[in-house]
């Protein structure tokens, strides 16, 4: 039993699957680096002022000292929450106190194709490690299972092979065991 319930990681639901956002000439996405430990915070006040927001967040297990298994959601990429905003709703979030920096994302059709394998793997709830400062591999493409189609690389950790997927412009992503079978070069 987690001693918080998940909170939202994504205002509107569909934002990452929303063509719509695109089509907004005043809003752009932009790379939120946050004040230390504050991403939740962050996500719940853009979400009570109702500025598009995207921060993945995966579950944790872990066992405290008297042995209780426990449960808490933590941010998959620390420090960092994605805005869809215009200028005045960027200034907002900037009056939030939660916010370090805001920089703009120069390619944002990549930035959206990249977190919306995320969060489809996020969903899946499958068994990940995130993976910060990718250091590059040999690209694959998963031929089939539950990441048909999927586009990374292939990493070696403790003598397992680990499928990677990134988000480029950040430079971190996550890993997923994966049998050698299901992945094909590219």
């Amino acid at each position: 039993m987690p001693i918080l319930g998940k909170e939202n990681d994504i205002y509107p639901a569909d934002l990452l699957t929303d063509a719509r956002p695109f089509e907004d000439d005043q809003a752009i996405w932009y790379s939120v680096y946050t004040m230390s430990r504050r991403e939740k915070d962050l996500m719940r006040k853009l979400y009570s002022q109702k500025i598009r927001f995207y921060g993945p967040v995966i579950t944790k297990r872990f066992r405290s000292p008297s042995g209780r298994m426990r449960t808490s959601y933590v941010p998959l990429f620390p420090n960092y929450v994605f805005m869809l905003a215009s200028e005045e709703d960027r200034y907002q979030a900037m009056t939030t106190n939660c916010i370090s920096k805001c920089t703009p994302v120069p390619d944002p059709v990549q930035l959206v194709e990249d977190l919306q394998r995320i969060a489809n793997v996020v969903a899946l709830g499958e068994g990940m490690t995130p993976e910060a400062r990718l250091v590059a591999g040999q690209p694959v493409r998963v031929k089939s299972g539950p990441f048909a189609g999927y586009e990374g690389q292939v990493i070696r950790r403790e003598g397992k092979t680990r499928f990677l997927l990134s988000v480029r412009f950040l430079e971190q992503g996550i890993s997923i065991a994966m049998d050698e079978a299901l992945i094909d070069p590219l």
